[in-house]
């Protein structure tokens, strides 16, 4: 069969294969919103994207969510429930700077045991890994967690990833936890930063760069207050 794939089609085929699993109305915000039927122009894409074997979809979920044509995972995992979890975040941020270097599923140790966050991004200039909580632990599992994020700090390997500035000093990303739930964990060495949202980091930056133009003291990244560069 010949074909031909227009830009958009080749850009909705690698963010579901970046992402995993792509629900339609997430489809729709970020690729048809200008349009005048965004939802029949998606929907009619999608259909030929499918039928043409260029990606998979599963009917669990209503609107359909979208995966990649060599997707293991299997149509009714819970695996799913999670990547769209990680693009929700991803799509909160979006609402305020498009995020850059994005990765899912991020393995920047190269070993298994070592740090596995669900995303690693720059927003707005800073680079962030993020942990989405969407079971609740306990706080000597999340403490544990922390201590990889602290072991990967004392490497140096770090300094060595592909997205550090090549023109000033290496930098350790902050760690976003992004759960409803707030843990007594901390740390000496790494911007621990615990939110429910995207929404509320960015307006616990607010309040934190306004009191800073007002001159009061700010409080510390890991017990709420935000000293990132999100300008």
């Amino acid at each position: 069969m010949s074909f031909r794939l227009s830009q958009r089609d080749k850009d909705i085929i690698a963010f579901i294969n970046q992402f995993r699993a792509v629900d339609r109305d997430s489809l729709v915000d970020l690729f048809f919103k200008q349009l005048k039927s965004p939802v029949n122009a998606c929907n009619s894409v999608m259909v030929r994207l499918y039928r043409l074997g260029l990606i998979e979809r599963t009917q669990q979920y209503s609107p359909s969510v979208y995966l990649p044509v060599d997707a293991k995972i299997k149509k009714n995992s819970q695996k799913i429930l999670h990547f769209l979890s990680i693009l929700d975040v991803y799509k909160q941020m979006c609402t305020y700077s498009v995020p850059k270097q994005v990765i899912v599923e991020d393995k920047p140790t190269g070993r298994k045991g070592g740090i596995e966050p669900d995303l690693f991004c720059i927003f707005k200039g800073s680079p962030f890994w993020i942990e989405i909580q969407r079971n609740q632990y306990s706080e000597q599992k999340m403490q544990a967690k922390i201590s990889l994020y602290e072991e990967f700090f004392f490497s140096n390997d770090w300094k060595a990833l592909h997205w550090q500035p090549e023109d000033r000093s290496a930098i350790f990303p902050s760690v976003i936890l992004i759960t409803p739930i707030r843990y007594a964990v901390n740390s000496d060495h790494i911007k621990i930063i615990q939110v429910a949202s995207i929404y509320e980091l960015m307006e616990k930056y607010r309040s934190s760069a306004k009191q800073q133009r007002d001159g009061k003291p700010r409080t510390s990244a890991s017990s709420g207050g935000i000293k990132i560069n999100l300008t």
